[in-house]
């Protein structure tokens, strides 16, 4: 088993590599079709696997074809990180999709669409007044 901070050292090794080869090794062109970066790397304990994260800018179809074009890659990237690092034994390779910004982003838009609407109703004066409840929480009035 390899210590953390080994294997912290490898996944930046690959995350770096990896970025190397998809900007100017990979000719396919289903993976410049979306523009891909890499989020993260994920490697496990004992340095056999790593789950490398992948952001990819476009639609649907194009991320789509994006992900096709890196799992058909993906043996030679690990070719090339056995070449490229003077590791023992070379990590299995996977890509996976990080769709956390598309979700931050959304997030983001809800937030601002409530902040809008809180906004309008604040300007139009327009508010539920409030009674009390039995437990001493307030609530709503009217459609009880």
């Amino acid at each position: 088993m390899a210590t953390a901070r080994r294997v912290a050292r490898v996944a930046e090794l690959i995350k770096r590599e990896v970025s190397q080869i998809l900007l100017s090794e990979i000719k396919d062109d289903r993976v410049g079709a979306g523009m891909v970066s890499i989020v993260d790397v994920e490697v496990s304990n004992d340095l056999q696997n790593a789950r490398i994260f992948v952001s990819i800018y476009g639609d649907e179809t194009a991320q789509h074809r994006a992900m096709e074009g890196l799992a058909a890659a993906t043996p030679f990237v690990r070719r090339e990180i056995g070449q490229r690092l003077s590791l023992r034994r070379v990590p299995t390779v996977v890509f996976l999709q990080d769709r956390s910004l598309e979700r931050g982003s959304r997030v983001l838009a809800l937030l601002n669409q409530l902040r809008q609407t809180s906004e309008a109703k604040a300007q139009t004066g327009v508010e539920e007044p409030l009674e009390n409840t039995a437990e001493g929480e307030e609530k709503p009035s009217g459609g009880e």
